[in-house]
This record gives structure tokens, sequence and C-alpha cells, in this order.
């Protein structure tokens, strides 16, 4: 059986299982509890983030190698175009630049403001990943330009790398999408994958309506 350890990036890992159709099990992780308490986990990942998967042998983190790593194992799959088909190069370059780009700049913005004291929360770094965030979403504002999805007319996942970071910088960093982008959320969005995975990230289920109605 493969298991999931732990939301918030894992969301991404749960909905790629719901799309491929892979029997899994998820085992949260209360990161606000503290992960000191949760030897069984730090046993997993020692570094103490989240997600992470199991697989038999197979010990990942990074929600994106993870991604790749179920792709890799259990497809062939349309959600990952083949080296050779058009559509490869879009599809690459967008899986990486949901997390390298625009979700870890991000994480960086939304810590600076909720967590740090008020006088601090627009500090230089802070300012500099919400450029760096900028900068990456003028890609995907430009894919949108040209084709419905990140790839090109189908949905891969690259989709669940972007929707993820898009909905991080709207949830948790206030951060108003346009038209396009906000267009694109609904059709990933729309997917009975993503709506099983928010089924079973209860959790994620919850932060979600709270930003909504905030």
């Amino acid at each position: 059986m493969i298991t999931v350890f732990g939301e918030g990036r894992g969301f991404r890992v749960v909905w790629l299982l719901e799309e491929m159709g892979l029997p899994y099990r998820l085992r949260p992780v209360d990161l606000l509890a503290g992960v000191e308490n949760d030897p069984e986990y730090l046993a997993i990942n020692p570094a103490g983030f989240i997600p992470a998967l199991q697989d038999g042998d197979a010990t990942l983190v990074e929600s994106i190698a993870i991604m790749e790593y179920l792709i890799a194992r259990y497809g062939p799959t349309p959600l990952a175009p083949a080296a050779h088909d058009p559509a490869f190069p879009a599809y690459q370059q967008f899986l990486h630049l949901g997390e390298a780009g625009l979700a870890a700049s991000m994480y960086f913005v939304v810590v600076s403001r909720n967590l740090a004291p008020e006088a601090e929360r627009r500090n230089w770094g802070a300012l500099k990943a919400l450029e760096v965030f900028e900068s990456r979403l003028r890609l995907v504002t430009r894919q949108l330009a040209r084709a419905p999805y990140m790839a090109g007319e189908i949905f891969t996942a690259a989709d669940i790398s972007v929707t993820y970071a898009l909905e991080f910088a709207q949830r948790a960093g206030g951060y108003t999408l346009n038209e396009a982008q906000r267009a694109y959320i609904a059709r990933t969005s729309g997917r009975d994958a993503y709506r099983r995975a928010m089924d079973t990230c209860q959790a994620t289920k919850a932060w979600a309506a709270a930003a909504m109605a905030s």
C-alpha cells in the first residue's frame, strides 16, 4: 500500500494518485502540534517537512519528485506526455515551475506575512520572493493565452503542480489572480479526482473553506 504522509504539498500527491486510480492511504502529520512529537514520521523524514511517501521499500520526499516517481513506477499515463511528444517540453517546464518558481517563492511571502513581527512583514526577502513569484507567474499567463492547460490541450500532472501553487498563493498569501488564472483553476479543480482528493485531505478542505470565508 502506498502511504502519503502529510497534506500541504501532499495534496498534489493525493490528487495525482486519484487521477491515476492507485490505492493509497493518507497518514496525517500535524506540523502545528510539532513534528518533534511525531517520532514515527521523523523516522521517515528526519528533516521534518511534508509530504513524504512510502511505497514498499521506497521512501521519497519532495512533492514533485514523488509525482515523477509515481508516474515512472506506475505509468505510462496521459498525465505525463512521452519524451517524444511535442507537449513534453512545456509539461516538464511547468511541472517544476509550479514548485521551484511559484510555491517555493510564495512560501517566503506567506511566512513573512503571517509569522514575522508586524514591522518586518514587508522585509526585503519577502518582497524579493514576491517579485520572483510574479515573474514566474508571467510564464503561466503567457501559456494560458496559448492553450487551456500548461502542456497544451490536455490536462497533465503539470497542472496539478501549478494549480496547487496558485491556490496556495490565493489562500495563504492573499494573492489576487487575474481572470484567466481563475478560469484555469476552475477547469482543473472541477475534475472528479480533485474533488476526491479534497474529500480525503480534510485539513486542506477546511483550510480552503476558511480562506473562501475570509
